[in-house]
């Protein structure tokens, strides 16, 4: 059920044309769809403002497939799809229009939004080995209706690149900085800026890096205010986090404007 369809029921209620009791119930209708291997859930643009995101890794290009159509079929026509490799996406592409892109293994289902937010979400990466995982929060963002802004390779061993790109840095609404080896950009940034900044520590570099471990605990470390971090490789949880603070200007003014 989406969100509209809910307020739909909500000023029918206030109209006095559906009762309590019936909009309860209709609301409680189906909340998820049990297919045996998974249970979809349908009343998630109602808790969360989106639909379910589908995490592909690990799930069957059939699985993946039956999964996108019990969504389509609660009038969800807007699908996130992470970690899903070029394999899975031929053959979802085959059952469901697909836009894939092999770089982030994002796919996604149906139209892009038109940006939303507040401001522009700045998404900066160490390094280019950094890139696929700048590439899911960027594309999750802008799946969720966000200005993206990318600037790749601005790390702080050549401390002149991150600093050429000051203009956006200080721009920024939200800042996503992507960085493996010691995962000294989110610091430098989080200097820099008067904006959030999230971190994503990324499992590139040496044997001592760890898989992003070290990169993790530099950032959960960091000096610089207004730093927060995710998990190793989270890109999606970063552009996922971005969005939701961009747009809490947005919801407060929507909150505002239905008290009036």
């Amino acid at each position: 059920m989406l969100m509209n369809e809910t307020k739909q029921i909500l000023q029918a209620v206030q109209a006095g044309t559906l009762s309590v009791d019936d909009a309860l119930h209709r609301l409680k209708v189906k909340p998820y769809e049990d297919l045996g291997f998974a249970k979809v859930d349908l009343h998630r643009p109602i808790q969360q403002g989106t639909s379910e995101v589908i995490y592909g890794a690990g799930k069957t290009p059939q699985q993946i497939i039956e999964i996108v159509r019990a969504l389509q079929n609660s009038g969800q026509e807007r699908i996130l799809i992470t970690r899903m490799d070029a394999q899975k996406a031929d053959a979802v592409c085959a059952a469901v229009p697909l836009n894939y892109d092999e770089v982030s293994s994002v796919g996604r289902v149906g139209s892009t939004l038109k940006p939303s937010g507040i401001g522009t979400v700045l998404v900066a990466t160490g390094g280019t080995s950094d890139i696929p995982v700048a590439e899911e929060a960027a594309l999750t963002a802008e799946f969720l209706g966000n200005k993206v802004q990318r600037a790749y390779d601005m790390g702080v061993a050549g401390l002149h690149r991150t600093l050429a790109n000051m203009d956006a840095i200080t721009d920024a609404a939200v800042i996503i900085a992507v960085a493996g080896m010691e995962g000294a950009l989110a610091s430098v940034v989080g200097g820099l800026a008067d904006s959030p900044v999230i971190a994503v520590p990324t499992s590139v570099g040496y044997g001592a890096a760890f898989d992003g471990m070290a990169a993790l605990l530099s950032m959960l470390n960091s000096c610089a205010s207004g730093v927060a971090v995710v998990n190793i490789d989270n890109g999606f949880g970063a552009g996922y986090m971005a969005s939701m603070i961009n747009h809490m200007e947005v919801r407060n003014t929507q909150a505002q404007n239905m008290e009036v």
